[in-house]
């Protein structure tokens, strides 16, 4: 069952019906990838999702995985270009927080997303770490939460 804030919208886990409109809110399904419509596929199947929606359709999605090092991981963090700068973005992040079951929650993004940085820091996430050569020119920064929801302290 979802929670709906004081912006109008409820976060939720998505169900494996919600895929469709996953991929034609993310920016990057919606303009052809093959290879991330199997990602959102996979991610609904899996039930690692948590999606915010209002009346007019869903906002965005939070991927929450346990495949780094086995510490919880926001592989994907995806705010529909209509819903940006409505705290639609922070009420997902906080959501995946609280949804952590271990000590440990770290995310990236790309050194040239400063949308997203902006939107850790705000948070309270702390750079940690730099790797060169995922994406060429432009490297990825981690960020490891400082209190993930259901593993305990951060330490």
């Amino acid at each position: 069952m979802g929670v709906q804030n004081a912006g109008g919208f409820l976060v939720r886990p998505a169900d494996p019906s919600d895929r469709g409109a996953l991929a034609a809110i993310d920016s990057v399904a919606a303009a052809g990838d093959s290879a991330r419509r199997a990602s959102i596929r996979r991610w609904c199947e899996e039930a690692v999702v948590l999606v915010a929606e209002d009346p007019s359709g869903l906002l965005g999605y939070g991927v929450l995985e346990y495949t780094f090092f086995e510490q919880g991981f926001v592989t994907m963090l995806m705010v529909a270009s209509g819903a940006r700068r409505r705290g639609v973005g922070a009420r997902l992040l906080g959501a995946v927080e609280a949804a952590c079951t271990t000590p440990k929650l770290f995310t990236s993004t790309n050194v040239s997303n400063q949308p997203v940085q902006r939107l850790l820091h705000q948070a309270g996430w702390r750079p940690v770490g730099l790797v060169d050569g995922l994406d060429e020119g432009d490297p990825e920064l981690f960020f490891r939460c400082p209190r993930p929801g259901g593993g305990g302290s951060a330490g």
